[in-house]
């Protein structure tokens, strides 16, 4: 009978993880934090499912303490006790004591107040995959022009158990318990983009590709064939009219969404952007 392989965790780690909440990435008015997203509107709600092929880099960070990545995301409730779940890969140095690029995920069910966490940091995802797991170093990783690496995600919510599954490649990997969270029946907000992180005063870093969208899918990070749920659980693409597209300081990083581009590339979104003076 064979074995789901677990990532051996320090009590360093653990440590970090949870310092980590304290300041985390995901949310949004805390001071350093800076995001390039695309998200779909309350109203055209509520989702079961949000998926997309996202483009993987290596972007730079200068100190341990800095924070790159790209996610989807799914979410419910109000600011203060918002139940959230993101899936995607990160560059986060403090956390893993490396530079490189790791799948990730991370949940919580009162805005990263008390509880939550990436990976397996804490008590919270179950992982069932005997072949990837959450907080994986990825190998390929895509360079500017080419070549470009990317891997297929999503997070769904099963119908009947109402447990919330994470894909990574085509590959359910293991899933959310509903019982994790207060408010997560369905989520009325579903979203695809990046987001940084640094101290107060200092450079961000880069997001995506380190490049701004230009409208060309091999020099900007990209999700490609993304699609939501409903409930029907059939997936389709987001019209342009659902989605808000956001970025908190142009200057620095930037989105585009582009719709439905044809069959290969499907309902796409490029984003990013290169370090710099990007203010609090």
């Amino acid at each position: 009978m064979g074995t789901v392989p677990i990532p051996r965790t320090k009590n360093d780690d653990v440590i970090q993880g949870k310092s980590l909440l304290n300041d985390h990435i995901l949310v949004q008015d805390l001071s350093g934090i800076h995001l390039a997203e695309v998200s779909l509107k309350p109203h055209f709600g509520p989702y079961y499912g949000v998926k997309g092929t996202n483009s993987i880099y290596n972007p730079r960070v200068d100190t341990k303490f800095q924070i790159s990545m790209s996610h989807l995301w799914v979410q419910n409730g109000p600011i203060e006790s918002t139940n959230k779940i993101s899936l995607g890969w990160h560059v986060i140095p403090q956390l893993y004591g490396d530079y490189g690029t790791h799948y990730f995920t991370s949940w919580t069910s009162d805005n990263y107040k008390k509880t939550g966490c990436y990976n397996i940091e804490c008590a919270g995802f179950v992982q069932t995959s005997k072949e990837l797991y959450p907080g994986i170093r990825l190998g390929n990783l895509s360079v500017y022009g080419g070549p470009t690496y990317a891997a297929s995600l999503s997070i769904s919510q099963d119908k009947v158990t109402k447990n919330w599954w994470i894909s990574i490649e085509n590959k359910f990997i293991g899933y959310f318990p509903a019982k994790l969270f207060s408010n997560m029946s369905s989520a009325d907000e579903v979203g695809w983009g990046g987001r940084t992180r640094t101290h107060p005063g200092t450079h961000s870093p880069q997001m995506g590709s380190g490049y701004f969208p230009d409208n060309n899918v091999s020099h900007a990070c990209f999700f490609k064939q993304i699609s939501i749920q409903h409930s029907s659980r059939k997936s389709h693409g987001p019209k342009s009219y659902e989605t808000h597209s956001f970025s908190d300081n142009p200057n620095c990083y930037d989105v585009r969404y582009y719709g439905d581009t044809g069959p290969y590339y499907g309902y796409t979104l490029l984003f990013g952007g290169p370090d710099g003076n990007c203010g609090t």
